[in-house]
């Protein structure tokens, strides 16, 4: 998105990334993007590639649902339709949204590019190496590379991750007719949020795209869509079909101690084991996963830094304020911190103020508003392993009160419509 905005701006930009092929390395799990990320894909992206970005999204939530283990509604809030191409929250495929982005860049993205130490020179200029004993220089160099950045390593050495205390299994199940119908229509159009007993949480999002499983146009779709999607060359790199994302997470006492080395069916036997109670129609929809989608994750977070003298090292999204999935907000406030440090790195090239200024304006933006969400997601949805949904008495207790409050919530009309407004500001601040 950067580098989007960056060559849109005029400003030469490169970007060098590990992976050695553009369909390596993401899998199709679903990415909520709400108007924060969809505000700073337009104004980074040209108008026809941001017209694909919307074509590309699965079919956008109508309900946000928060269920039983045993699939029992507990509350139901009806969400904005997606007819505003920005103000909506729209369900994204990682690989999917990875194909838009590296649309047209083709002689900007470097692959197979293992990043392994930076040096800063006395004209001002910075050199990257890598792996392959290959290296490049700019003004600027910019860290967008993950939780485990290696750049901040080197730059920031004080500011670390720590373990959140929580293991997720993530799977995904192809859509069809039979996995369709084992969810009710509220499910099968929305994002649902399952409470269940024993500390075991999920969450649940169908992804139905424009597409089909031999990746031919669906009927209905628009004119206007079928057109761009037909001339967009990353179909060609784009396995993502219809699918079910269900996602089991709890304390990572709860699991293995080898957990985050299993995988397939193993890892898929495990979510299976910690779910005994749940639903038939969840525990089928686990059982008919891909199993080599099945993946482990162990959530992390960062540890807030106090601001650092501005250099021509700076870095956005989780290379500085990797967050858990509690908000939902880690690729929104990734896209948020590209579109700032775009507009400020615009301001420098038009002689505005010093490239030193527009970093250090950039991060004095950037660090409160990135860790405030750091610190949300961590207090939100169970995803802090010392949360009392994990404790043995207390945990009942702080079920029952998830529970009764998303209830009486969902029940009462103006604060339902407080929940569903405060969602989107939420998601759609800049400020």
């Amino acid at each position: 998105c950067l580098a989007h905005g960056l060559r849109r701006a005029g400003i030469s930009v490169a970007v060098y990334e590990r992976y050695r092929t553009r369909g390596e390395g993401l899998l199709g799990y679903r990415v909520g993007i709400g108007p924060t990320g969809s505000r700073a894909l337009r104004e980074c992206l040209s108008p026809e590639l941001f017209d694909v970005y919307l074509a590309t999204c699965a079919r956008s939530p109508r309900w946000f649902n928060v269920i039983t283990q045993r699939m029992r509604r507990t509350a139901s809030f009806e969400l904005r339709p997606d007819t505003h191409p920005v103000d909506t929250e729209r369900s994204v495929a990682r690989m999917t949204l990875r194909q838009v982005l590296l649309t047209g860049m083709e002689n900007v993205v470097h692959f197979d590019k293992t990043f392994t130490h930076y040096e800063q020179r006395d004209d001002g200029t910075v050199i990257a190496h890598f792996a392959d004993g290959s290296s490049a220089s700019g003004d600027l160099l910019v860290a967008a590379d993950g939780t485990h950045s290696a750049v901040r390593r080197q730059y920031l050495p004080h500011a670390v991750t720590r373990d959140a205390g929580t293991i997720n299994i993530a799977t995904r199940i192809p859509l069809t007719e039979h996995t369709r119908s084992l969810l009710p229509e509220r499910l099968q159009h929305g994002i649902s949020l399952i409470f269940g007993t024993g500390g075991m949480m999920g969450v649940l999002h169908v992804m139905d795209f424009k597409w089909d499983a031999e990746g031919r146009l669906k009927p209905g779709v628009s004119a206007a869509d079928a057109a761009l999607l037909s001339r967009w060359p990353g179909r060609a790199h784009d396995p993502t079909r219809d699918n079910i994302n269900l996602v089991v997470w709890s304390t990572a006492r709860r699991f293995p101690p080898d957990v985050m080395q299993r995988r397939g069916d193993e890892l898929v036997q495990v979510a299976l084991d910690l779910t005994g109670n749940w639903h038939p129609n969840l525990r089928e929809l686990l059982m008919r996963g891909d199993p080599a989608s099945a993946l482990p994750i162990r959530v992390t977070t960062s540890e807030p830094v106090p601001p650092w003298k501005s250099s021509t090292v700076t870095l956005l999204g989780d290379a500085i304020h990797t967050m858990t999935p509690g908000r939902g907000v880690g690729a929104n406030t990734a896209l948020r911190d590209a579109v700032l440090l775009c507009r400020q790195l615009r301001h420098a090239a038009a002689g505005d103020k010093t490239l030193l200024q527009a970093v250090a304006d950039y991060e004095t933006e950037m660090l409160p508003y990135g860790f405030a969400r750091v610190a949300d997601s961590l207090n939100r949805s169970g995803t802090n392993g010392d949360d009392r949904m994990y404790k043995p008495v207390v945990g009942r207790l702080a079920l029952l009160g998830a529970r009764g409050y998303f209830g009486v919530t969902s029940r009462v009309p103006r604060l339902r419509r407080n929940f569903v407004d405060d969602f989107y500001t939420y998601r759609g601040e800049e400020d």
